[in-house]
């Protein structure tokens, strides 16, 4: 029997969903089944529209050996497990001649705990509180919330938390979820045989492709512990995303709080010597973070080391006696001693990195208003990890709308720890770039507007210029308006100042959950939406009724961000451009992904106008330019106003319930 074409494969795969074959898509596929059958690495961009998704799938699927897809956002995976796979596997089954099984497999904390549910959750005496479930009224948020996940504990088949609607708070869920730590394991748990984190991975154990998220890659890579099982082929979607999940997975943070519940927790269970030896130390941490001032620890101070020192002693002291005493008055013993052991173990573990101290780690204090001090430490780079653990023995495709800043892919491959395109050399894993363009033709359909006669923005003060330039956009657009901020001081400021001056609606990140902003957005023309950095990269809304994206500067990182400010100062020191190896790199990534939000589908028009002067005018600006769509570039402010009130006329126009619906597109 002859094996089935490439092109045949894809054609009955976008048949399936409905879609429509795009030469960007086929390149991809063809490409990414090069890379698969040559054990090769691939680094692609695939613009809004392409369908990167089937682009990826089919050859994957294909190929035959199990595939790892990783995926940065919870839509993105539920579009996979739940239209694209189905589909793609249903269309492929006949010309394959075999049905590819698929799978979803998240960390252990996002699968309900039904021995959490059914035993409760071990507490300290000190909290006052036995039994959540008895103390939450049923009229509380918390009540209702837990009696709800009683009754989906019932009826759910994954037991996965995002399958739950409406959600719950955190807290609610925190009563009937464990971390892989605090787990008492399958043999262990009088509910090993039912429980849904099992049931996970022994699915994702026979499946074809497994779908997981980065910071379980991370994990996986991390721990040295398999999470994932053993693949041949790893694909990364939304993977400028990958670098900042792999680097929260692999950050410490030690609080006052969280160490004096690790010392309530393991009071019952060790001896009064070795829990005084914690209690102390954890005062003598508690009254040294009561004095901590926000920002970067270059190194150590003495009365910190030592105070870390005795904490990581102690904790080492209280790790031992956990696994050689007994409590027999202690209800639940086996769960109680293991989520004191996770709690107690964390704290030795950061004290201890923290204490020895590494070039190769980045400490600080913050400062939260509502949750106080914090001492928190993070690689200075993983791109050394990344090089070791990501490309070492499978094929990986890295895929995004955004992977080519300032017109090559070598800023991003670096931050991965790859070394430039077409390098070669012992140990350094050679890869490919390719971008397969957008069907989108950006020079038509959008305009890049930069305000070079604005003001250059400051680090503090209004820019009353700003927000007149922005009210007069608005205007012209009729509403329409995205505005992406740098902060959410600054987008809480124009919120404030434009709901005076203007006759549209303006709503405001924070003051509703994001999805009812979205969909509030979404389905009023006249509506303007401001936020800011989840906004640079969550918005899906094709159509008339985002025809103008606002980004009010350009959005470096603070110049009081430890880690990032180590990373470029380390740069210097090595003898590269820090600036534009750090801070431009940061910045082009958020405005190329921001500028992203305005052609969603073949018929948008409209305008991203950057209200920072900088983007013409500095050395550095031709770099940003570069990394965001081909859009027609101007500095004409009376130019794109008559195009923008054109293009709101145009709408206008059309807005009838006769008129067409935009054509979907996806990242």
């Amino acid at each position: 029997m002859t094996k089935p074409s490439l092109p045949d494969l894809l054609h009955a795969a976008v048949t399936a969903v409905g879609g429509t074959e795009r030469p960007g898509q086929v390149a991809m596929a063809e490409a990414v089944a090069g890379a698969v059958d040559e054990q090769a690495h691939l680094l692609v961009q695939a613009g809004t529209g392409t369908g990167k998704s089937l682009g990826y799938l089919v050859p994957a699927l294909a190929h035959g050996e199990r595939v790892v897809v990783a995926t940065a956002t919870l839509a993105l995976q539920r579009q996979l497990v739940e239209r694209d796979l189905p589909r793609t596997v249903e269309a492929l089954h006949p010309l394959l001649r075999r049905r590819p099984e698929f799978a979803m497999l998240k960390g252990r904390s996002n699968y309900l705990c039904l021995h959490r549910l059914h035993e409760g959750v071990p507490q300290e005496e000190e909290d006052g509180l036995f039994d959540v479930f008895e103390q939450a009224t049923p009229t509380s948020k918390l009540g209702k919330d837990l009696l709800r996940l009683r009754d989906w504990a019932d009826e759910t088949e994954t037991g996965d938390r995002d399958a739950l609607t409406p959600g719950v708070s955190d807290r609610a869920w925190g009563q009937v979820s464990v971390s892989s730590r605090e787990c008492l394991g399958a043999s262990k748990c009088a509910y090993g045989a039912e429980c849904f984190a099992e049931a996970a991975r022994e699915r994702a154990k026979l499946a074809d492709v497994v779908v997981t998220n980065h910071a379980l890659l991370a994990i996986d890579a991390i721990e040295g512990a398999p999470v994932l099982p053993q693949h041949e082929v790893l694909i990364v979607d939304e993977a400028h995303e990958l670098v900042s999940r792999v680097t929260g997975v692999a950050t410490g943070e030690l609080t006052p709080g969280q160490v004096n519940r690790a010392v309530r927790r393991a009071a019952k269970l060790v001896n009064e010597k070795a829990a005084d030896q914690l209690q102390t130390a954890s005062e003598s941490f508690e009254r040294l973070m009561e004095l901590a001032l926000p920002g970067r620890l270059e190194e150590i101070p003495e009365d910190l080391g030592y105070c870390l020192m005795a904490l990581r002693d102690a904790a080492r002291t209280v790790i031992s006696a956990l696994g050689s005493t007994r409590d027999k008055s202690v209800q639940d013993e086996d769960a109680v001693r293991k989520q004191a052991l996770a709690a107690v173990e964390n704290v030795h573990a950061v004290a201890e990195r923290i204490a020895n101290g590494s070039e190769y780690d980045v400490v600080w204090y913050e400062r939260h208003d509502r949750f106080g001090a914090s001492l928190r430490v993070a690689p200075l780079s993983v791109s050394g990890l990344l090089r070791e653990k990501l490309f070492d023995d499978r094929s990986v495709t890295l895929t995004s709308a955004t992977l080519k800043l300032g017109g090559d892919f070598n800023g991003v491959a670096a931050s991965l720890g790859l070394a430039p395109e077409g390098t070669e050399g012992e140990d350094i894993p050679p890869w490919k770039g390719l971008d397969v363009g957008s069907p989108f033709d950006y020079a038509k359909q959008g305009i890049l507007y930069v305000a070079k006669h604005l003001a250059q923005p400051g680090r503090e003060g209004s820019r009353t210029d700003m927000l007149d330039e922005l009210s007069e956009l608005i205007e012209a657009a009729g509403g329409r308006t995205l505005g992406l901020f740098s902060s959410m001081r600054a987008a809480q400021a124009a919120a404030e100042e434009l709901r005076g001056r203007l006759d549209v609606p303006i709503l405001l990140q924070g003051e509703e959950t994001l999805g009812e902003l979205i969909r509030a957005f979404a389905s009023d023309a006249r509506t303007c939406l401001f936020g800011t950095l989840s906004l640079w990269q969550g918005v899906d809304v094709p159509g008339a009724n985002c025809q103008l994206v606002v980004m009010d500067r350009v959005p470096f990182p603070r110049p009081d961000d430890p880690l990032m400010s180590a990373r470029q100062k380390a740069v210097e020191e090595a003898g590269g451009n820090g600036f534009m190896a750090v801070a431009a790199t940061h910045a082009a990534l958020l405005m190329a992904q921001g500028a992203g939000r305005l052609v969603r589908a073949t018929g948008d028009r409209g305008v991203v106008a950057v209200l920072d002067p900088r983007v013409e005018r500095a050395r550095y600006g031709s770099f940003l330019r570069k990394s965001m769509p081909e859009f027609w570039y101007t500095t004409d402010r009376n130019q794109v106003r008559r195009s923008l009130a054109a293009i709101d006329a145009a709408a206008q126009a059309a807005e009838s319930p006769q008129a067409a619906q935009p054509e979907a597109a996806e990242d």
